[in-house]
């Protein structure tokens, strides 16, 4: 078996917590629910984001661009850069969705 590229890795462990934040809350994400969901070590998680602040913005550029509105809802909630540089249009439909509308 090879070894995974590091572009791939990042994704890998990216897109598991994207499944957490999408499931559980953007708030719910830790390093070790991230490594389990991903199937890697804690310290692969560490070594691929070194910070879960990291991770958390990573996960908000990566929800933006794939314009997933809970987590960005929660983001904008929170203050997160990454959501407030969102389009209006996908600010608006995110808090929407918080909303119940």
């Amino acid at each position: 078996m090879s070894r995974m590229k590091p572009m791939e890795r990042r994704e890998q462990i990216l897109a598991a917590a994207i499944v957490i934040a999408t499931r559980d809350g953007f708030n719910a994400l830790t390093r070790d629910g991230v490594a389990e969901q991903a199937k890697v070590a804690t310290g692969m998680v560490n070594h691929v984001f070194s910070t879960m602040d990291k991770l958390r913005k990573a996960v908000m550029k990566a929800a933006v661009h794939r314009e997933i509105k809970s987590i960005i809802a929660t983001g904008l909630a929170e203050g997160s850069i990454e959501a407030h540089e969102a389009p209006d249009w996908l600010k608006r439909a995110a808090l929407d969705t918080l909303m119940g509308k």
